[in-house]
């Protein structure tokens, strides 16, 4: 990405939720019909950066056993009409109307498939939509460039009783297949660990034939491969649970397979919070994935919180709303929601911009986030806005972040109320960071600390900052009719964002 030099960027077109085709994606509802759960989303807010309004997911394992006996496991079938029908008098009670609702793999091989379809529609009104391996692996790819706009790798998403592949390429879907290598279709093949290797091998093989090399980025979609991550991030004593855009590579996920075998299932699923039922195909899957990872070779591996669900979404989106950027469009939606002066926060990403003109476009993004969000946190107690506002950054439900970056923009906004990040959580995570960043980040908080000194109607007229590095000089100028605002504790603040930056500082005041 390239540097800008001018704080009126791409970033200040208005914001999607204002737009009426946002609008009427403010609150849809999507019913997940999977092999192993069943689960609504109804989401809320901007609509390129979805919040999870509402989100309840029930363990039904409705694909096991099918491969014997051809039919929806008949406990887990009654277990999800229950579920939905509950789904859909939520949603009623939440004035969601027409809830989406899609079916994957095993209602779509299962012989009484259609006959649940039918029962469900009959009970509850909710008409479910079977999708072919194709459409799935289409959907999941679009829940990933939800996320990630922009995005290019391979897709892995793992269901229940199947595995979809998709490739992406700036932003869109290319090649895509389908396979059986769900875990409860390999939990119920003949043969044991020799037959099972044998089918995950040859499956695989054949998949390679058809996708090609897929060397780029490998996204993973799917509970299995989420509950993996957390038995990784344990395993490590990773600092940051937060699972979207979680790293993993080759070597880490062979390691983490080793601890697997190595420790006691239930001691293991106990102490990473994962359920019984999924931790059952923890082994399998990653059987699985060590085999997609030997035959694709991907450069890196990243976790998707995003997937089908997402892709519903995604696929009632504009392309003018696909194009926004998902960061950018949660920060204003919460600025609006939140912040004491919605709006402030661009006037004072104009103000601060003079201490970043060689920025690259990715560090500006984060500085603009900052700005939006650096008053969403007023209500909390004044002794603990900072550890507040760090804490719901760093977990937020935020797309087209980084680990690095949402940590970068937490730590940012830290300092946006704390001078010192001395006796904080975060110091339990600064080793994610560089001297270089950190350093960053401080200055960023403390520029947004002293420019929210300067609120007034005018956001105009605040003043600005004329940084010379190269002189190690700042100076600040004020319009007479703001120099009453430049108080004591202003000064403080200026003269601390001064030292941070190693400059000595100056101030003007006059029209």
């Amino acid at each position: 990405m390239t540097n800008t030099s001018s704080p009126d960027h791409s970033l200040f077109e208005r914001p999607i939720f204002e737009d009426p085709e946002a609008r009427a994606l403010s609150r849809v509802g999507v019913v997940d019909v999977g092999s192993n759960s069943v689960r609504l989303v109804v989401f809320d807010g901007a609509a390129r950066s979805p919040a999870y309004f509402y989100n309840e997911k029930i363990m039904c394992a409705l694909g096991a056993g099918i491969a014997e006996t051809g039919k929806l496991n008949p406990t887990g079938r009654a277990r999800a009409l229950a579920a939905i029908a509950r789904f859909a008098a939520v949603a009623k009670t939440m004035r969601v109307y027409g809830l989406t609702a899609v079916a994957t793999a095993a209602v779509r091989e299962a012989t009484d498939g259609p006959d649940f379809c039918a029962e469900v529609l009959a009970q509850t009104g909710v008409n479910i939509h079977v999708i072919d391996g194709s459409e799935e692996a289409r959907l999941s790819a679009q829940g990933v460039l939800t996320g990630w706009p922009g995005a290019y790798g391979l897709i892995c998403d793992i269901g229940g009783a199947s595995m979809e592949l998709a490739e992406i390429n700036d932003g869109e879907v290319g090649k895509r297949v389908t396979s059986s290598l769900g875990p409860l279709k390999l939990r119920d093949l003949k043969g044991g660990k020799k037959g099972r290797r044998s089918f995950i091998n040859d499956t695989l093989d054949d998949l390679y034939q058809q996708m090609g090399n897929q060397r780029n980025r490998l996204f993973l979609v799917g509970g299995s491969w989420r509950a993996i991550a957390r038995i990784d991030m344990e395993r490590r004593g990773y600092p940051l649970k937060v699972l979207h855009e979680y790293r993993m590579t080759a070597t880490t996920v062979r390691d983490t397979a080793r601890y697997i075998q190595e420790n006691d299932l239930d001691e293991l699923r106990s102490r990473c919070g994962i359920s019984s039922s999924r931790m059952d195909l923890v082994p399998l899957a990653i059987e699985v994935l060590k085999g997609v990872l030997r035959r694709f070779k991907p450069h890196d591996i990243a976790i998707s919180s995003y997937g089908i669900r997402e892709g519903v979404l995604y696929e009632q989106m504009s392309d003018h709303i696909r194009q926004r950027d998902p960061l950018i469009e949660a920060c204003r939606f919460m600025e609006a929601k939140d912040a004491r002066i919605p709006g402030f926060g661009k006037a004072l990403y104009k103000f601060v911009f003079p201490l970043f003109k060689s920025a690259k476009a990715d560090r500006l993004r984060l500085i603009k986030a900052a700005c939006l969000l650096h008053d969403v946190s007023w209500r909390a107690h004044p002794d603990y806005r900072a550890e507040t506002v760090f804490d719901s950054t760093t977990r937020a439900n935020l797309g087209g972040l980084k680990h690095s970056e949402r940590l970068f923009l937490g730590l940012s906004l830290l300092h946006r109320y704390r001078n010192k990040a001395e006796g904080t959580r975060f110091e339990d995570l600064a080793h994610l960071l560089s001297d270089k960043e950190r350093h960053d980040a401080e200055v960023i908080g403390k520029a947004i600390r002293f420019g929210a000194m300067l609120w007034q109607q005018d956001s105009n007229n605040m003043g600005t900052l004329k940084y010379y590095p190269k002189k190690g000089a700042l100076n600040l100028r004020l319009p007479t009719s703001t120099g009453a605002l430049y108080g004591e504790v202003a000064e403080s603040r200026f003269n601390s964002l001064c030292n941070t930056l190693g400059a000595t500082p100056s101030v003007t005041v006059k029209d």
